[in-house]
């Protein structure tokens, strides 16, 4: 009997502590989101990565290295990740993605942040295709169709002679062929030069 009672008390303890793993930062889309502004606003770009898809790392290495070229000219502000001044709201989710939506409590603008479900953990999406998404979720916001703006880019670009721009081009492709790179350098270390003195 009390061989039986440990195996009950022993499963009930797995089954609530897989309960809880589920309201964890892998389970709950904006406990992640949370997750990732605290690690934004220490700096701490491990656990960034470590909360953001694999699609991720290359934009948050861009992100990483201006941060520590702003550090270097005494910009240590990190207030954009500041969760005090966010309010985040209830994930919208559909199937394995995410959008958390986030407001700036002072300006009032919401921004949705995508997230996708990867090996059953959330993960914030910071990658090129979801920040464009992003930013054409908030012109579409404002009033601005990229569709209307690319048919009108479209339009204007059907006025102009391509023949010329193509010869344009080939020529310019011929002096890049032309340049001498060790020359290029040379030159821009003295023109570096004369600036720093």
């Amino acid at each position: 009997m009390k061989k039986l009672l440990s195996i009950i008390s022993l499963s009930i303890i797995f089954f609530i502590q897989s309960c809880n793993t589920n309201t964890t930062a892998s389970g709950n889309p904006t406990q992640v989101l949370t997750a990732f502004f605290d690690a934004m606003q220490k700096k701490d770009m491990a656990k960034v990565k470590e909360l953001s898809t694999t699609e991720s790392q290359s934009m948050l290495n861009l992100m990483e290295l201006g941060l520590k070229e702003a550090e270097k000219n005494g910009n240590k502000d990190m207030e954009n990740f500041d969760k005090t001044k966010m309010e985040f709201g209830t994930a919208i989710i559909e199937g394995n993605n995410a959008k958390v939506p986030v407001k700036d409590k002072a300006k009032g603008d919401v921004v949705n942040f995508p997230m996708k479900k990867v090996d059953g953990k959330w993960k914030v999406a910071f990658d090129k295709t979801s920040i464009m998404q992003m930013a054409s979720d908030k012109m579409k916001e404002g009033g601005v169709n990229m569709g209307d703006s690319l048919s009108k880019a479209m339009n204007t670009l059907k006025g102009v002679n391509m023949d010329s721009i193509t010869k344009g081009l080939n020529e310019a492709m011929k002096d890049v062929k032309d340049l001498n790179i060790d020359s290029l350098t040379l030159e821009m270390k003295k023109a570096i030069d004369k600036t720093n003195k």
